[in-house]
């Protein structure tokens, strides 16, 4: 899995969410919201009983569900501090809005 998440994206998350090291995130697709074709990232602390690839960052170890990895794996997590809010951008859709699926051969 190739998901980068910035220290800025952690840094965030650490605050908003009262996070410590050792501290675990799942992030997940969920429909609706601003995404690719109504899709986009939840973030939660509940980590359920699925098959999970993970990222260590920051003392922050996040799980990705290997079913969610079709939408997820690839992605740049990233906090905007002018837009006080985590940007997601994800280079195997041309457009986040109205995706149209990019083949990287």
């Amino acid at each position: 899995m190739n998901v980068l998440i910035t220290k800025e994206a952690v840094q965030f998350y650490r605050q908003e969410m009262h996070l410590v090291d050792g501290d675990e995130l799942r992030l997940f697709v969920r429909v609706g919201g601003v995404g690719s074709g109504g899709f986009s990232v939840g973030v939660t602390r509940e980590i359920e009983d699925f098959d999970y690839e993970t990222i260590q960052q920051e003392g922050i170890l996040f799980y990705v569900s290997k079913d969610d990895l079709w939408y997820i794996d690839g992605m740049h997590i990233d906090y905007n501090d002018d837009l006080d809010m985590v940007l997601f951008k994800q280079g195997k859709f041309d457009n986040l809005d109205h995706p149209l699926f990019i083949e990287k051969t």
